[in-house]
């Protein structure tokens, strides 16, 4: 197989290959019929027509036809096809044989530029009309099937250099987009299980909150009982922030259900549940937890249910959930895309899932999932990894077309030879071998070349080109192209180059020795040439198309990761702290609750501030937008501190800042305080930010270093906050001093 080539190598390459592997091939062809014009009287006025009609053709059809930036289907193009129509017939009537060699060029470039249908009956017609011009001068059949396949051949590499030149820009743009796609699913699959997860925790939260803050007053120890469960549900969203940024979730069905009872208690809805599933598969398990779990989330959020009956069954190789509930929504009420998202959850475990009303007053969601049913793969991702196979399916077959040409062409002189039997019967089983070699080793991307077999191919495929030519002294016998090409492919440079330079005098000198002149010479020459650029560029160019096929899912993975960091940054700036937040005010609320009640009910009016605001993150975070106001993180800052008991001192300039910077350092001071709070014993911390000319500095300095020297500060929370500061152009720097643990962030502002 060829070099692997890094993806942007790749792209940058490719396109350069492809031009200059067209410009070198089809000069070949126009050199080839410039010889004809002055071996046949070349007189002034014969040489300078040929040349300025034959520039004229090279840039039609590198600037026009070859070009992937042209609109081949436009009025220019169709013009430009007229234009060498002309270029190439007229001049027939003047130059007579000399000139037939050239109609290819159009055959290809009408397949390129015409409507399919119309652009290869055009192809056909100049290879047959070619033939019938060919009877005219000679009369031969050989001849005149010789002069046919000459014309196909020409048109199907035209056809083919031109066509996989632009699939080249074609599929390197198409890389983009469906790294782009790929992104986008990821976010998709972000948000769901941001809804699913921690959607369901925030809203149990708060409807926990509220009803302690409704008991403080009056029941004080069951109050307490549900800040104890309120703070269970705070550590497993943790956990479930955790667990969705790695990408990986599996939910306990038990534990769902002991959740949504106690959740719809809490709430006032009378439950009845009956579950018979049994053990299940871990991921069938989880799908089911999620049902269960929006379902539970959309009778808190858009019902006034008032009782709700939940049944897990299992029977006949399958299990299900029923959950029906008495508070369906009001009309009009939006659905948002909870059920949207379950739907694709139990789709991909062949199950089904419905979702309405029953009558008047009753919803009903139900789901089945085969018990052995495992995750299937989704079918737009089937379809955007079948879409551009198509490239390397047209590679293959332009490549075989163009070298079974070549070998019939072979075949066609070797008929006309006038060998003998046995003689022919040699001589086409060696063209048979080195087609053969030619598509099944050379220009086959899987094929390994750079190795044992790739060298004992080129010698094999060596002998079978020169076999022939040196046992029966005929010049004409072999196909030179495919071993000089083959070469370059197979060797490293120079040594590629070197030997393929070799196989060209060597064709020199057999057509010296055998007669062939001079007009000989410089036919083997160019024809080598021609024979090696197209086998050269036409493989390496399929190589290249196969290479970019397979780069694009790499590249798209590598997108993913990307993204998955970057959501996995916001999670933790975002929600870890907003959860940090909860964890640490519960907390503190439970241990008010019975000596100071008053206190205890402004803490969890806070708590449930939070909570809101930590939806809207789940929100924004799902998006991929979110612009942190520092002034409200500073106050933020501080009223959390001295609930925890912690003396703050801080100073902020007044300064006005780009708003990336001020989101940065908004972020700077979340994790700080979020790290002091999980990480230290701190009873005094000061925040200071300064501005002087052309630099913003924050400085976190507490006096809460563990007697382990802080083993903690190299966490995930200091990398995360070290991208973004540099992500800005400005340095962070985490270390303790003495007694002191200090966080220093330094941005350049203009």
């Amino acid at each position: 197989m060829a070099e692997r080539m890094e993806p942007g190598t790749v792209s940058r390459t490719a396109p350069r290959l492809a031009f200059l592997a067209a410009t070198v091939v089809f000069a070949g062809f126009f050199i080839n019929t410039f010889l004809y014009v002055l071996t046949n009287g070349p007189t002034p006025a014969r040489i300078t027509i040929a040349l300025l009609c034959l520039s004229a053709l090279m840039f039609l059809q590198l600037k026009v036809f070859s070009n992937p930036r042209s609109e081949l289907h436009s009025p220019v193009a169709y013009a430009a096809l007229a234009a060498q129509a002309a270029l190439i017939w007229v001049p027939v009537a003047y130059f007579g044989e000399d000139w037939i060699g050239l109609p290819g060029f159009l055959a290809g470039s009408a397949a390129l530029v015409l409507p399919r249908l119309a652009g290869w009956l055009v192809f056909a017609a100049n290879a047959v009309a070619i033939g019938a011009l060919q009877a005219h001068y000679t009369g031969p059949f050989i001849d005149i099937l010789y002069m046919v396949m000459v014309t196909t051949s020409t048109g199907l590499i035209v056809y083919g250099l031109s066509r996989l030149r632009s699939l080249v820009a074609e599929l390197d743009c198409a890389r983009s987009e469906l790294a782009k796609l790929a992104v986008t699913q990821e976010r998709l699959r972000f948000a769901r299980d941001l809804h699913d997860l921690l959607g369901f925790s925030l809203s149990a939260i708060t409807l926990k909150i509220e009803l302690t803050c409704r008991l403080v007053a009056s029941n004080a120890e069951r109050a307490r009982e549900e800040l104890t469960e309120v703070l269970a549900v705070a550590r497993q969203a943790l956990t479930d922030v955790r667990a969705v940024a790695s990408s990986y979730r599996q939910l306990s069905l038990d534990d769902e259900i002991a959740s949504a009872r106690s959740v719809l208690s809490a709430a006032g809805v009378d439950v009845t549940l009956d579950a018979r599933q049994g053990e299940l598969p871990s991921g069938i398990s989880t799908v089911l937890a999620t049902v269960l779990r929006e379902g539970v989330t959309n009778i808190l959020r858009h019902s006034r249910a008032e009782r709700c009956a939940i049944t897990l069954t299992r029977e006949d190789g399958s299990v299900s959930i029923e959950i029906v509930n008495d508070g369906r929504r009001t009309p009009g009420e939006p659905s948002g895309r909870g059920l949207d998202n379950l739907t694709t959850r139990v789709g991909a475990f062949a199950g089904e899932l419905e979702a309405g009303p029953v009558d008047e007053k009753t919803f009903r969601l139900h789901a089945t999932v085969p018990i052995t049913a495992e995750p299937i793969a989704e079918d737009d991702a089937e379809h955007h990894d079948r879409m551009p196979s198509m490239a390397p399916r047209l590679a293959l077959l332009l490549v075989s077309a163009v070298f079974t040409v070549y070998f019939v062409n072979g075949v066609l002189w070797t008929l006309d030879a006038g060998l003998g039997p046995g003689a022919t019967a040699l001589t086409v089983a060696c063209l048979v071998g080195s087609l053969a070699l030619q598509l099944g080793c050379f220009s086959n991307p899987r094929f390994e070349l750079h190795t044992p077999a790739g060298y004992a191919a080129l010698a094999a495929l060596a002998t079978f080109t020169f076999l022939p030519i040196v046992t029966f002294e005929r010049p004409t016998l072999g196909i030179y192209g495919f071993v000089a090409g083959s070469a370059l492919l197979v060797l490293r440079p120079p040594v590629n180059w070197a030997a393929s330079g070799a196989v060209l005098l060597g064709v020199c000198g057999l057509q010296w020795a055998y007669g062939g002149g001079w007009f000989g010479v410089g036919y083997g020459i160019v024809a080598t040439m021609n024979g090696a650029l197209v086998v050269y560029g036409m493989s390496r160019l399929r190589s290249m198309v196969q290479e970019l096929h397979d780069a694009r899912s790499e590249l798209a993975e590598l997108a993913v990761t990307q993204e998955r960091l970057r959501f996995a940054r916001d999670l933790h700036d975002l929600l870890g702290y907003s959860l940090s937040a909860i964890t640490l005010k519960t907390e503190l609320a439970g241990q008010l609750v019975l000596r100071d009640p008053a206190r205890a009910t402004h803490e969890l009016g806070e708590v449930l501030v939070i909570c809101r605001q930590a939806l809207t993150d789940v929100r924004s975070v799902a998006r991929s937008y979110r612009e942190l106001s520092l002034d409200e993180e500073a106050q933020s800052a501080q009223a959390l501190l001295r609930a925890a008991d912690i003396d703050v001192t801080m100073r902020l300039d007044e300064c006005d800042l780009p708003q990336d910077v001020r989101t940065t350092l908004a972020t700077v001071l979340r994790e700080g305080v979020t790290n002091l709070l999980r990480h230290s014993k701190a009873e005094r911390c000061e925040i200071t930010l300064t501005h002087s000319t052309g630099t913003v500095t924050m400085d976190i300095v507490n006096d809460g270093v563990p007697a382990s020297g802080r083993h903690e500060l190299a966490g995930s929370g200091i990398d995360n906050l070290t991208t973004r500061v540099r992500a800005v152009g400005g340095t962070l720097r985490a270390c303790s001093e003495a007694d002191i643990y200090r966080l220093h962030a330094e941005i350049p502002v203009g």
